[in-house]
């Protein structure tokens, strides 16, 4: 594992020491859960980079409002008309 120092302003240091959590996890925390979110990761990797299954991951990610989908109408419309034809 490699170390990376971020400088942090004051406020959001004592932001992140309020979670009572060791500042390391929630940043990772955030970090894995951008990268997700943004599509740069797959729920299996952030998973495992959490250190939890694919599905505790998926039930956390969106108790956080991060959704294991994230279709625009036209898509989903799309898809529905597949299902069908099937």
């Amino acid at each position: 594992m490699s170390t990376t120092r971020v400088d942090l302003d004051d406020a959001l240091t004592t932001l992140l020491y309020e979670s009572n959590q060791p500042v390391q996890e929630v940043v990772r925390e955030f970090l894995v859960l951008e990268l997700y979110r943004r599509g740069t990761i797959s729920s299996g990797k952030a998973a495992s980079l959490l250190g939890m299954s694919r599905w505790e991951f998926i039930r956390h990610a969106s108790r956080l409002g991060i959704a294991l989908f994230d279709m625009t109408e036209e898509e989903w419309q799309a898809e529905r008309a597949r299902m069908e034809a099937i």
